[in-house]
């Protein structure tokens, strides 16, 4: 049968339910480090996901789950009691002070070496397009990128016809090269935007523009919004203008048949592009957890972390992103910060969102959401320190704003919150060319690239099978190494175009982009 409970580090004195419990059993939990074997009665029945306590623990008194507190007892809670909402609260505060060792980060990176050495001698090869400036695509694409959402519908009318018309109605990817399909990306931005929504408009839809995975880019203006041509070239840069096509509909009687025709060009064009062998290692990875449960942090979320720390043993890019779901897990992040300059750099990017939520008169830990309490999660230390696991023991190389594209080697901080649709919109402006994306509760929501779903647990990846890729729950039954080895060649199937993840199947692709000012 396997565990049923778990405690996740010697030093919790909660456990996890790895399925329903009852009232009156006895849970035993094997010795852990220098503690030893603890047995428990169940005082009430526990839900997979939820925590009971290890001992008594007194009013007051931090509550310790993956090591760090996730909060704090507003009641004494006997031992063998349900640990939730009703009996702890939150200790986070719209501040806090945050320190660098050099010594716990030079451990932490000797042991990321050593884990991922066997990994550099043996990096898998994948089958992508290479493009001109250097980076790689897992997909070759035609984007129809509008400035403003008042010409969404002709922009969707427009890729419906141009799958018609050249993918013969399938959008789905080849194993050797070619035109794999045409999709819009719309939003209702570009225009009566103020307090700098403007420019992040323009750089996140500047980024698709030059994003690996498009092989052609159609950019559809209307010409009198704010975000126009003129305007949007001073963040797009130099482009390819055989690969990448302007048109303003009010310039046109007809632009429909403009539109047509230079699709027509970039299909051309496209359709000649063919999949080459690269190291795994040149694919950048996103990292994304939405509708958590108690689970995320044992199964899912740290065989992410396994992947994360096997992408960058290998010399790839990876990237985490909501930052708010770091909030009382931050530290821990900081621990393996390569130097001062990159710590000094992580504090800022969380000082600095929680200014947002300063400006905006709102507390910083309003999180989480009533899916992610019903699964298991407590409070948002709770969720942060399960988020992060997707982060492994990798070194934190470089933090990026919101917009700003990866360049660096190793595990990205980047700016953005939680919200599931801004944040792998965020990933992919940043050039993730897959994300992986664990969820404990299950949504359809997927990312302009694919965006691999992994559950949490056992009876989700059965319920939802049209939504779940993967099942992470393995974890518990197999060696942990085989379920990372096993996600490792099924990324490596998405990325050379052998697999289609079940949101391109489904065809939920779509952005949302970060808005922090007034609408005119």
């Amino acid at each position: 049968m396997g565990k049923i409970a778990i405690r996740i580090n010697s030093a919790d004195i909660v456990a996890v339910a790895l399925q329903n419990l009852k009232a009156g059993e006895k849970i035993t939990l094997e010795a852990m480090d220098d503690v030893a074997e603890v047995s428990v009665v169940l005082k009430e029945d526990i839900t997979q996901g939820h925590k009971f306590a290890l001992r008594d623990i007194h009013k007051g008194e931090s509550i310790i789950k993956y090591g760090y507190p996730i909060g704090e007892a507003i009641e004494e809670i006997g031992a063998g009691s349900h640990v939730h909402t009703h009996n702890i609260h939150t200790l986070l505060s719209d501040s806090g002070s945050y320190s660098y060792d050099e010594e716990k980060a030079k451990k932490a990176y000797a042991a990321w070496q050593a884990d991922t050495a066997k990994l550099r001698e043996n990096v898998r090869e994948v089958n992508v397009y290479k493009r001109k400036d250097g980076r790689v695509g897992s997909r070759n694409e035609i984007w129809i990128v509008p400035l403003v959402g008042c010409v969404n519908k002709i922009c969707e009318n427009l890729a419906s016809w141009a799958n018609a018309e050249f993918c013969g109605g399938k959008t789905e990817p080849k194993t050797d090269g070619g035109l794999e399909g045409v999709f819009t990306w719309t939003h209702p931005y570009g225009c009566s935007q103020m307090g700098g929504d403007k420019e992040t408009t323009a750089k996140i839809l500047a980024d698709l523009v030059h994003h690996p995975n498009a092989g052609g880019v159609l950019v559809v203006s209307l010409g009198c919004e704010e975000n126009n041509i003129p305007y949007f070239k001073n963040f797009l840069g130099e482009v390819d203008e055989s690969r990448v096509k302007f048109m303003v509909t009010q310039d046109f009687s007809d632009e429909v048949e403009q539109g047509r025709k230079l699709l027509r060009e970039l299909a051309a064009v496209v359709s000649q592009d063919k999949r080459e062998k690269a190291p795994l290692s040149e694919i950048v990875l996103g990292m994304k957890c939405g509708g958590s449960d108690g689970m995320s942090g044992i199964t899912a979320n740290a065989l992410i972390g396994r992947i994360c720390d096997a992408m960058t043993g290998m010399g790839g890019k990876v990237m985490l992103t909501e930052v708010p779901e770091m909030f009382g897990a931050e530290q821990m992040l900081m621990n393996r910060c390569q130097d001062k300059a990159t710590f000094e750099k992580t504090v800022d990017l969380i000082n600095s969102f929680k200014g947002y939520y300063t400006r905006h008169n709102q507390v910083c830990y309003e999180n989480p959401s009533p899916g992610n309490k019903a699964g298991g999660i407590t409070t948002l230390e709770d969720k942060s320190l399960g988020c992060v696991q997707k982060g492994g023991k990798a070194p934190v190389t470089s933090v990026l704003k919101y917009g700003e594209r990866l360049t660096q080697k190793g595990l990205t901080l980047l700016e953005g919150p939680g919200n599931d649709i801004v944040s792998t919109t965020d990933m992919t402006a940043a050039g993730a060319n897959i994300i992986l994306f664990s969820t404990g509760r299950g949504t359809p929501l997927g990312a302009p690239v694919p965006t691999v779903k992994i559950a949490t647990n056992h009876p989700l990846a059965e319920k939802k099978s049209g939504w779940i890729d993967f099942d992470a729950a393995r974890l518990l039954d197999e060696k942990s190494d085989d379920v990372r080895n096993s996600l490792l060649e099924f990324i490596c199937d998405v990325v050379s175009g052998r697999k289609q993840t079940k949101n391109e199947r489904n065809g939920y692709r779509e952005i949302a982009i970060f808005k922090d000012g007034v609408t005119l």
